[in-house]
């Protein structure tokens, strides 16, 4: 499997605090059955300032660790991006990390507020031709209010990744009941660990593919957690991957990416 976020690099933000967290992270992604890990430490204005070059010496200096380790997980780069003023020519200059250097961007709204023009951020990504894969939506304080405006933006050419520990039910009740209906529903492109931590966030995955096996069946469940993420990690364009499985009909035009729907 792949997981494609992933807090694991030591010291550089608020998940592993060590290296020896992260060697114990390590060893339970490979002894859950993850090959691949994205690194994705936040990128965050004011609170966490990241940076591409960074990101990747810092992963160059893990993955020389786990090597040592006899640790069989082949790290490679991302980043949890929240909004940022430069975003696009962030990308662009490599300040900003995208999944293994492809097209598509980590992308993590604000918790607990519905930014007010985080429709012409999208839109301006995906114009830009940067695909957003939109983070742990189930678990934001406001999702309730906005449930249709990720299918909206699902429908025009956003992903959506949901958390696995969510699905299982590790971030508790509220968190579930939106992952299923996001998985469920037919809207959910993959899913990733955000592991954090050993024990209160960890990096398992295959619990929660086989919750989303129970959900869309076995073949779905795969795509998210192996199909897609390495079409991600080769760069494939959207479209030359597995198409979300029978998803709903998209919402009526109204409001959040209104402008991006009347150019198709």
């Amino acid at each position: 499997m792949f997981d494609l976020h992933c807090h694991m690099l030591p010291g550089i933000d608020d998940g592993a605090t060590s290296l020896s967290m992260s060697l114990e992270m390590a060893r339970m992604s490979v002894a859950d059955g993850i090959r691949v890990t994205a690194c994705t430490p936040h990128i965050y204005p004011g609170l966490y300032e990241n940076t591409g070059p960074g990101i990747r010496a810092a992963i160059l200096a893990l993955q020389a660790e786990l090597d040592r380790e006899g640790i069989a997980l082949r790290l490679v780069e991302g980043a949890d991006v929240h909004l940022d003023h430069g975003l696009i020519e962030g990308v662009r200059s490599g300040r900003i990390s995208t999944l293994a250097g492809s097209r598509y961007l980590l992308f993590e709204p604000p918790h607990h507020v519905a930014p007010p023009r985080l429709d012409d951020t999208l839109f301006a990504l995906l114009t830009a031709g940067i695909v957003p894969v939109i983070t742990h939506p189930e678990r934001l304080s406001w999702v309730e209010q906005h449930y249709e405006t990720f299918l909206l933006a699902a429908s025009r050419g956003a992903w959506i990744q949901v958390t696995a520990g969510a699905l299982t039910g590790r971030h508790g009740r509220r968190p579930k009941y939106w992952a299923d209906r996001f998985v469920g529903e037919g809207h959910c492109h993959i899913l990733a660990t955000d592991a954090h931590d050993p024990r209160r966030r960890p990096p398992l995955l295959a619990e929660a593919r086989d919750a989303a096996q129970k959900l869309v069946g076995p073949q779905e469940a795969v795509h998210m957690v192996e199909t897609r993420p390495s079409g991600i990690l080769d760069n494939r364009p959207p479209d030359a991957l597995p198409p979300l499985q029978a998803p709903a009909a998209p919402p009526a035009r109204r409001g959040f990416l209104g402008r991006f729907l009347r150019t198709g």
